[in-house]
């Protein structure tokens, strides 16, 4: 196939979801839209094909009856989840777990190592990203006690930032922050710290204390994204990083520019802009909100216009 795979959007609502996923380009349901899952396989979001010969299949039919689209990749389940995430109030204070304890204590899931880019945030955003606690005594005190600014480490963050978020940090986003995530295939997570916040029936959400603290990184250890940027056949193209289980890249395009296929996939997620990809097998239109993957046999294409992406592949 030498065409690119669009998907449509999945959009979840969120108790601290809000209306800012519109630029986007999608219909929204309500004004709590907190996610967009634009390429996942996992369950409790699947993406469909939006058009082409293989228009109404799912992602996760796609990987187990076309794998000729993914390349020599092997794995039993898509690896990958893309997201869009608007926080319009604090999301709950949580953790992920590695694959060794999601397979064990949560069904055979993955684990969920992901990565944030900031697409855009309010003036005096922050996040959280790590913890202060210097031993698992002292971080289950602070909990107990609530001293939550004594132990969350906050970040301030700006359009353009990158966070790479392995398994076992502790982290939240923050008010007024919309990020591009980039993750495993995953949807475990245990919230340690939730603002007694109450849903639509006066509950408030469950937390996961025990499993929080056996899963988290203690004492926190940073990770320093160095980006590395070129510009190549006409495109300005940032690797942010180069990890065990992603990697991810943005591409600016201006005017034009040429790209060849080499990985066995690639996930793209448009942020910016609008332009034409040509292919041998013509010429696809994308716009702002659009995710799509690039298959194996995709071969050289180009992009005309002007966008900004956010790519991925395994």
């Amino acid at each position: 196939m030498k065409a690119p795979l669009f998907l449509q959007p999945v959009l979840q609502e969120k108790i601290w979801g809000g209306k800012s996923l519109a630029q986007f380009n999608y219909e929204l349901s309500s004004e709590l839209v907190g996610e967009c899952w634009g390429v996942s396989a996992h369950p409790n979001g699947l993406s469909v094909v939006r058009d082409g010969m293989y228009k109404g299949k799912t992602l996760e039919q796609l990987w187990k009856e076309n794998r000729q689209l993914f390349g020599k990749y092997s794995s039993e389940r898509f690896p990958l989840l893309t997201k869009i995430l608007d926080a319009n109030t604090d999301l709950s204070v949580q953790v992920h777990p590695n694959d060794e304890f999601a397979h064990m204590y949560e069904n055979g899931e993955m684990g969920k190592t992901e990565c944030w880019y900031i697409i855009d945030c309010k003036e005096d955003a922050e996040l959280v990203y790590g913890h202060y606690a210097r031993t698992q005594e002292e971080f289950q005190h602070f909990v107990a006690e609530g001293k939550w600014s004594e132990l969350l480490r906050r970040v301030a963050i700006r359009p353009g930032d990158f966070f790479y978020v392995p398994s076992g940090t502790v982290h939240a986003l923050c008010e007024g922050t919309i990020v591009l995530e980039t993750q495993q295939s995953s949807d475990t997570t245990y919230r340690v710290y939730d603002y007694d916040r109450t849903d639509a029936n006066g509950q408030k959400r469950e937390l996961h204390l025990e499993k929080a603290v056996a899963v988290s990184m203690i004492p926190h250890r940073d990770y320093k994204v160095k980006a590395n940027v070129v510009e190549e056949n006409g495109a300005i193209i940032t690797t942010f990083v180069q990890e065990q289980y992603f990697s991810v890249y943005k591409w600016e395009v201006r005017e034009e520019a040429s790209f060849q296929q080499d990985k066995p996939f690639q996930l793209v997620s448009v942020i910016e802009g609008d332009a034409v990809i040509k292919t041998v097998e013509g010429e696809f239109p994308v716009k702002k909100g659009d995710h799509f993957i690039i298959p194996a046999q995709l071969g050289n294409f180009v992009i005309k216009g002007k966008v900004a992406c956010i790519v991925s592949h395994p």
